[in-house]
């Protein structure tokens, strides 16, 4: 169970992390690792936001819960981004 949580989170944090970079707008200088650590840790803040919120279960798609890692995530890119030098 230990390795399907570790696999399910690197490809949430890849999917999260690239559409945080999709949000915001420029180009960011920031690597892929460093784009699906950002992703992994939105949806670990988000998560924790949507249940404070109550919003953590809905049926179906919880969009709501996505919007707010999404936002997260794209926070954490444009955060990331703006303090990476540039070359």
């Amino acid at each position: 169970m230990l390795i399907n949580g570790i696999i399910t989170a690197v490809v949430v944090g890849a999917i999260l992390g690239a559409l945080g970079r999709l949000v915001v707008p420029g180009k960011q200088r920031i690597g892929c690792l460093l784009t699906v650590g950002i992703g992994i840790l939105a949806a670990l803040l988000g998560t924790v936001v949507a249940r404070a919120l109550h919003v953590a279960h809905t049926p179906g798609i919880n969009w709501i819960q996505l919007a707010i890692q999404v936002g997260f995530a794209a926070v954490g890119v444009a955060l990331v981004a703006g303090t990476t030098r540039r070359r």
